[in-house]
C-alpha cells in the first residue's frame, strides 16, 4: 500500500487526519517543523504506520523527499491565527508560498492527487445581497477592510488551482469554523473562544454568525474527497447541517448541557448580523454524515474541561 503526505502533523486537524488513516491501516508520513514536535505527535494519533519528516512551509528544503512515493497528499499545514497580524503578508505570504511549494513537489514526484484544506474565509466573506453561499462563491481578496485571513485563505486557494499541477489532480475542501476534541497542543484559533467562554474571560459573546464543523468530520471528508473518483477539480464546503450560530448560542448551549455559569449571558452592542446559509449538499454526496454541531460543541467544552 503506498504511503499518504499529510502536511502539518501535529495541527489540530492534520493529527486527527493522521490517526484517521492510520486506523485505517493506511500508511503515513507527515511533515513537522521541528523534531521535537514528533514525540507527542506519536502519542496523540496511536499506533500505526506512521513515518515524521521534518519540512518547513517557506523553505524548499525536504519537500522533495517528503512526497517521494507518495501518490496521495493531503495539505493541511497553513497558518491560522488568534489575532490578526499587523502586516497581511505574514499570513499571505507563507499560506501562498507553502502551498504552491508543496503542489508543485506533489507535481514533480508523480503524486495522483491533492486534497487541499483551505476555508470558508475563502468562499463567504465578501458582501452578497442574498448571503446564502455554495462551493461556487469566492472572497475578493480586495474587498475593503477584508482581515488577512480569510485573504491569505483566497490567494492561496486561487494560487492553488491556477497552477499548473500537471496530471496530480486537485480538490480543495473549505471548512468552516472547526471544533471538536484536540490530539495536540495545538487546538486551533476556535478552541481559544470555547476556552475564553469556559474560563469567563469572554464576558460578553461577539456579535457574529458562522458554520461549525467537527475537525472529525473535516478530517472524514478529507478521506471521502481523496477517494471519489469525480471529486477532482471541485470544492467542497464542510459544515455541519443545521443553521448557522452566534457566540450567545453557543454559550447558552454550555450553560444548558454542562450546568456552567462562566459563559456570557449578552451580546455586544451592534445591528442584529445576516445569519448566512451555507450548503453542504455537495459534500454529502460523497457520502458525508457530519455530527450536529450541538453535540461538537458539548464535546469540544467536555475535552478542554
Amino acid at each position: 500500500m503506498n504511503t499518504t503526505l499529510v502536511t502539518g502533523g501535529s495541527g489540530y486537524l492534520a493529527s486527527h487526519l493522521i490517526a484517521r488513516l492510520l486506523r485505517d491501516d493506511q500508511p503515513v508520513r507527515t511533515t513537522v517543523r521541528s523534531r521535537s514536535r514528533e514525540a507527542a505527535l506519536r502519542a496523540a494519533v496511536g499506533p500505526g504506520p506512521l513515518e515524521v519528516v521534518v519540512a518547513d512551509l517557506m523553505s524548499d528544503d525536504g519537500w522533495a523527499a517528503a512526497v517521494d512515493g507518495c501518490a496521495e497528499v493531503h495539505h493541511v499545514a497553513s497558518p491560522i491565527p488568534v489575532t490578526q497580524p499587523e502586516n497581511p503578508d505574514d499570513l499571505i505570504v507563507p499560506a501562498r508560498e507553502g502551498t504552491l511549494r508543496v503542489l508543485r513537489a506533489a507535481r514533480d514526484a508523480g503524486a495522483r492527487r491533492v486534497v487541499l484544506t483551505s476555508s470558508f474565509a475563502a468562499v463567504g466573506y465578501s458582501p452578497k445581497p442574498v448571503r446564502e453561499f455554495t462551493e461556487d462563491d469566492w472572497t475578493d481578496p480586495d474587498t475593503p477592510g477584508l482581515a488577512p485571513y480569510p485573504r491569505s485563505k483566497t490567494i492561496a486557494e486561487r494560487a492553488a488551482w491556477d497552477l499548473d499541477k500537471g496530471s496530480t489532480e486537485l480538490v480543495v475542501v473549505n471548512p468552516t469554523a472547526i471544533f471538536g476534541p484536540p490530539l495536540t497542543a495545538d487546538r486551533g484559533s476556535s478552541m481559544s473562544l470555547i476556552g475564553a467562554m469556559l474560563d469567563g474571560t469572554m464576558t460578553v459573546a461577539p456579535r457574529q454568525r458562522f458554520g461549525i464543523a467537527d475537525v472529525r468530520d473535516v478530517a472524514d471528508l478529507h478521506v471521502r474527497a481523496m477517494a471519489a473518483p469525480d471529486a477532482a477539480g471541485h470544492r467542497f464546503l464542510a459544515v455541519s447541517d443545521g443553521s448557522t450560530w452566534s457566540f450567545l448560542e453557543v454559550a447558552e448551549i454550555l450553560r444548558r448541557r454542562l450546568g456552567l455559569t462562566t459563559p456570557p449571558t449578552t451580546e455586544a452592542p451592534g445591528d442584529e448580523p445576516p445569519r448566512p446559509v451555507i450548503h453542504n449538499d455537495r459534500a454529502k454526496r460523497l457520502d458525508w454524515k457530519p455530527r450536529d454541531a450541538e453535540t461538537t460543541i458539548v464535546e469540544t467544552a467536555q475535552a478542554l474541561l
